[in-house]
């Protein structure tokens, strides 16, 4: 297709990673120890006569960090690339910018890249703001008449004027990352590449990064976007890649990526939690945590059950619950109104705590459970350890579909003339 810029086939990445053996925990003779390392030695100098990467322990494995991935991006298309930390979302960008080379299949670029991956990435510590921006620019293959022309709009953006003759090894964090994207995105490439990054800079700056993106997408410019924020991916983006153990599946709505994406990464659709058993508890923390839902909307009751386990307890406990939904947004910070506290004596038990629920439309909605001795201390915090499902719609006889966009409670009204 000719409006094609992105297109992605079969694309692996395999890396090798060394593991020291076990047995070097045991006693071991002279002679094993000689034979191991001449093994070790013999491999490497094979890896290195045949152009492998050199791997250093006993014992090596592969690990794909991506497996035949295929897909294609559309000029002026906002995609945003989700999934769980270690699922091969880096790996992915920083071969579409030419960072890292794929072990195998084929990627097809139409158009210059401009990548911001990580705090630093393609800056030089040495260098002043001022410089680094003609250096970036220089490296896309801008002339420096160009550079020179979109300058003061770089600068304005980043809010860096005061700092621009410093060496960026003296900026903060937040100040490299404003420098970085606003280099990134104001250079006019045709491909915009951003990572999760942006989580450096604070809520306002976050605002204005996806402002730009927005306005670099309706260009006719192309952004791929990475990020665990769901609000921000479902704002920006009309596309979704869901990566999940370095396989990736394709979706032309936001909402069923975002949706994958949180079964895989919350408590998978279950209404019960259990401790596994190789989970240390330092004094208190929870055993068993379930939830039941019941009740006709609007009127629709939560019921969660606890139970507790804990060593040398000498302190009385709070706990408190929050229920967010499909985005990861908190829609509900539960305190039990008759007193959170329990006593030091009576914390090994199961509780039940019942939450009227005000009238949410039909999704999965996750429950985190939080206790600790105060409000500043925590013992445990089991962030969307379970789920329930609304499957009725809180206004009666309504069959159309409700949209997320419009918000996720429908409270209770009413309207009259009053003139």
């Amino acid at each position: 297709m000719p409006d094609t810029v992105i297109s992605v086939e079969n694309l692996s990445k395999r890396y090798l990673i060394g593991h020291q053996s076990a047995q070097r925990e045991r006693y071991t003779a002279l002679r094993d120890v000689v034979s191991r390392e001449v093994r070790n030695f013999l491999r490497k100098a094979s890896d290195l006569v045949a152009g492998r990467q050199i791997v250093q322990g006993d014992e090596v494995e592969d690990i794909w960090a991506l497996k035949d991935v295929n897909f294609e991006v559309k000029q002026g298309e906002a995609v945003g690339i989700i999934g769980r930390n270690g699922a091969g979302k880096s790996t992915l960008l920083k071969i579409l910018s030419r960072i890292t080379e794929p072990s195998s299949g084929l990627v097809k670029l139409r158009g210059r890249v401009g990548s911001l991956l990580e705090v630093g990435t393609g800056f030089h510590p040495e260098l002043t703001g001022r410089e680094n921006i003609y250096l970036n620019g220089a490296i896309l293959g801008m002339s420096r008449k160009e550079i020179r022309r979109k300058f003061d709009e770089i600068v304005d953006f980043a809010d860096v004027e005061k700092f621009l003759d410093t060496p960026v090894k003296r900026y903060s964090s937040g100040m490299y990352v404003r420098l970085a994207f606003a280099v990134a995105a104001h250079m006019e490439t045709e491909i915009l590449v951003v990572d999760e990054v942006l989580a450096v800079g604070d809520a306002q700056f976050q605002q204005k990064c996806l402002g730009k993106m927005t306005a670099v997408a309706q260009q006719g410019r192309t952004v791929l976007f990475v990020s665990h924020n769901m609000v921000a991916v479902r704002n920006l983006c009309n596309r979704t890649i869901v990566l999940s153990g370095g396989s990736a599946t394709v979706f032309e709505d936001v909402a069923s990526g975002i949706r994958l994406y949180a079964e895989g990464n919350g408590s998978g659709g279950t209404n019960s939690w259990l401790r596994p058993h190789h989970q240390a508890i330092t004094e208190l923390g929870f055993k068993s945590i379930s939830a039941a839902l019941s009740g006709e909307q609007p009127d629709l009751t939560l019921a969660i059950e606890i139970t507790l386990v804990g060593r040398n307890i000498h302190r009385a406990a709070m706990v408190a619950f929050h229920v967010s939904n499909e985005l990861g947004l908190n829609l509900l910070h539960v305190v039990p109104s008759n007193g959170p506290c329990i006593a030091a004596n009576a914390l090994d038990g199961t509780y039940l705590c019942q939450i009227a629920l005000p009238p949410l439309i039909p999704g999965r909605y996750w429950v985190t459970a939080w206790i600790g001795p105060s409000y500043f201390e925590t013992f445990e915090f089991c962030r969307d350890c379970v789920s329930f499902d609304v499957t009725e719609s809180p206004l009666s006889g309504r069959t159309a579909q409700h949209a997320p966009d419009h918000g996720f409670i429908v409270p209770k009204s009413e309207m009259s003339r009053c003139g």
